[in-house]
């Protein structure tokens, strides 16, 4: 299995997936640790975000891209070309693959709220608090 990881900067994992031009591509199976067998270094045009849906890229050659985030137009584009998007909180490339590997994955995308006003809370002692003013207890 080919796995690609975003990381801007070839030593941690990075988000804005659909932006993103350094990817660190590693092959395994889970049975052993992960092996790296490539880092692409995009050119400013093949990023997902303003790439040619219809063009092949070189992320078609994977099966998984982990990332540490991802809006939902790039999931999309990537699932319409066969790959899988996983988000990690993992920071370490090789680390997130084995993490995918363990099912230690969340999904890509940040959900936000279906309104335009941003709730905030704010945990203190228990207890949160939200920018409208409603305490609830954790826990």
């Amino acid at each position: 299995m080919r796995i690609a990881v975003t990381s801007q900067n070839f030593r941690t994992v990075t988000g804005h997936a659909g932006r993103a031009r350094r990817f660190i591509v590693f092959e395994g199976d889970g049975s052993e640790p992960p092996k790296e067998v490539e880092r692409l270094d995009l050119a400013a045009n093949m990023s997902m975000h303003d790439y040619d849906p219809e063009a092949s890229h070189p992320l078609d050659g994977v099966n998984v891209v982990i990332t540490g985030g991802a809006g939902e137009g790039f999931v999309r584009r990537m699932a319409a070309r066969g790959v899988r998007v996983v988000g990690t909180d993992e920071s370490t490339p090789h680390l997130a693959v084995e993490a995918f590997f363990a099912g230690r994955v969340r999904p890509a995308t940040v959900v936000q709220p279906s309104s335009t006003v941003e709730v905030v809370k704010v945990y203190f002692n228990g207890r949160t608090k939200a920018a409208d003013g409603d305490n609830q207890e954790n826990g």
